[in-house]
């Protein structure tokens, strides 16, 4: 696979990735797409389910999408604004849900099944699905959601005693001329809804268009391969292996279960995975795990994280695992662009950067005042793919703060572009922090902290405090057996860190565990809360 070239325009100062002509016909939709795929060599095995322990064909999975979709035009859904609502883990048949919903041109909004029932209740209120999809364990949770919404409620997985089930809707007859729906300008149609990250407040709902730049950077994929992602469909990267395994043929690998680097380590040996993405927080659990060996990831060709900073420290020793070809990607990507923006082919000679732009990507960084910086300028992350986006679901006055007029989105990030036109990343625009007047950004201090060997994971965030500002302090996660106190990492930083303001005034805890999102990403206030909270506890006893 060669690398994307990025191109820096000096005059008008914005960087851009290749120009690649689409090779599909603008007016098929992903679901069409993927239904001439699956009629391919039938009887090859297109998805295998850890948990369940269940192989499916590819005949046998568009057999069961097809009736996913004809029940859907059963009921009538045949304009973009029927949903279905799409809340359930790596079952077996839950491809067959989303296919079904794409062959029918019907948007799914998927959302996670372990956020809490308010912001479920709230997300389904913004699209109001006229049918919700779940498992069984998480039917409490949704029927109540349902009744409000007066929403059919469908068993993806289990069974609930008179409550209808996908199993049930693949057991019925399937006319033998069912084609997928057609649609002029079937690329610019919403495919999917997807919730926003929510590490900066309530999740959005975000549209998701049938755009080609989800899977086309991925065309080097084949039916040799076996995907695997920890996400669920609510999450880009979950959408992402969804599609690709659908477009390219390859092998579809799922798992119910949470990640952890015990169960990765265990199904990519038993079931050869090539290719797989994850959390930054997923790679730095493996590369610190002590049953982490190169031999159980021999298969392993492709690994790509995102979702935010990984150590430099953690990189390389996650490459030392990589058999020969196996290479570690950094990619970034925004969800509300329906693509990732950059790939970095090169984290050994430039571990910091999140690489160089994929095709038709375009990417401005701007200063204050909304003005475009040349190179090594640091400011705000602008991003164009070039197609239209119908925005945040229901929410008119969010879109027009992610996209301007002229489709730029304003991405929040703070970054800047090397002389060699590698992206890097320097930190959310809202986590910036100011202590004695003076700006500095977490990741700044927890990539000295990550040197230290005992350290397995750091999130460093802002104690607010009224004369001084946001005093850094940090939780700290150590590698089995280490025995390291919090007052080693304060000095650690001080002999390290030369200018005091960017010291650790709001102190140190050695905790468990950092706390995440469903998709393994460092949720940096959640941590904070944590550790406020801890103080406090201490504070009383």
């Amino acid at each position: 696979m060669l690398h994307s070239p990025t191109k820096y325009d000096p005059k008008e100062q914005i960087w851009s990735g290749a120009r690649q002509q689409g090779l599909y016909n603008e007016d098929l939709t992903v679901g069409q797409i993927i239904f001439r795929q699956l009629r391919r060599e039938p009887q090859r095995i297109f998805q295998i389910s850890h948990t369940d322990n269940t192989r499916l064909t590819r005949g046998q999975m568009l057999e069961n999408a097809c009736k996913m979709g004809a029940y859907l035009r059963g009921q009538k859904f045949a304009q973009e604004t029927d949903i279905v609502g799409l809340m359930a883990r790596n079952t077996t048949h839950v491809a067959a849900v989303a296919y079904g919903c794409l062959f029918n041109a019907t948007p799914f909004h998927a959302v996670n099944p372990n956020l809490e029932e308010k912001t479920i209740r709230d997300l389904y209120n913004i699209t109001k699905p006229r049918i919700l999809c779940c498992d069984s364990q998480d039917y409490q949770k949704i029927k109540d959601i349902a009744e409000a919404l007066g929403a059919i409620v469908l068993i993806v997985n289990g069974k609930i005693p008179q409550v209808a089930s996908i199993p049930e809707i693949l057991k019925t007859s399937l006319s033998p001329i069912y084609e997928p729906s057609e649609f002029a300008g079937g690329i610019n149609r919403t495919m999917a809804i997807l919730c926003s990250s929510g590490t900066t407040g309530t999740p959005k709902a975000v549209t998701i268009s049938n755009s080609r730049k989800l899977f086309e950077c991925h065309s080097y994929l084949s039916s040799n391969d076996v995907q695997y992602a920890p996400s669920t469909l609510d999450w880009l990267t979950g959408l992402i292996s969804l599609v690709t395994a659908g477009v390219y043929g390859t092998v579809r690998l799922i798992s119910s279960d949470m990640f952890s680097p015990g169960h990765f380590l265990e199904i990519c040996e038993q079931h050869e995975i090539s290719w797989c993405i994850m959390a930054n927080s997923h790679v730095a659990m493996l590369a610190n795990c002590p049953l982490t060996k190169a031999q159980k990831l021999r298969s392993l060709q492709h690994l790509l994280f995102a979702g935010g900073h990984c150590l430099v420290a953690t990189l390389r020793k996650m490459q030392s695992f990589l058999h020969g070809q196996g290479i570690l990607r950094n990619a970034y990507g925004l969800t509300e662009l329906g693509a990732l923006v950059s790939y970095n082919y090169d984290t050994q000679s430039k571990p910091e950067a999140v690489g160089r732009l994929m095709a038709n990507i375009r990417v401005r960084i701007v200063d204050g005042s909304g003005q475009n910086l040349a190179v090594k300028g640091v400011g705000e992350i602008l991003l164009h793919n070039g197609q239209p986006w119908s925005g945040y679901f229901g929410n008119p006055k969010a879109t027009a703060e992610m996209q301007d007029p002229a489709g730029w989105f304003h991405t929040g990030d703070v970054g800047f572009f090397d002389e060699d036109n590698y992206l890097h990343i320097v930190e959310r625009k809202k986590d910036m922090l100011k202590y004695l007047g003076m700006m500095y950004y977490p990741h700044e201090i927890e990539e000295v902290i990550a040197q230290m060997p005992d350290v397995s994971e750091v999130c460093v965030f802002g104690l607010w405090r009224e004369q001084e500002g946001d005093a850094a302090a940090a939780s700290v996660v150590l590698r089995p057996e280490s025995r390291i106190k919090a007052f080693e990492v304060e000095a650690f930083v001080r002999d390290h860190i030369t200018v005091p303001f960017k010291h650790l005034h709001g102190g140190v805890q050695i905790v468990q565990q950092l706390a995440k999102s469903a998709n393994g990403k460092v949720n940096r206030s959640a941590v904070r809360k944590n550790y406020i909270k801890s103080c406090s506890s201490s504070s009383t006893t």
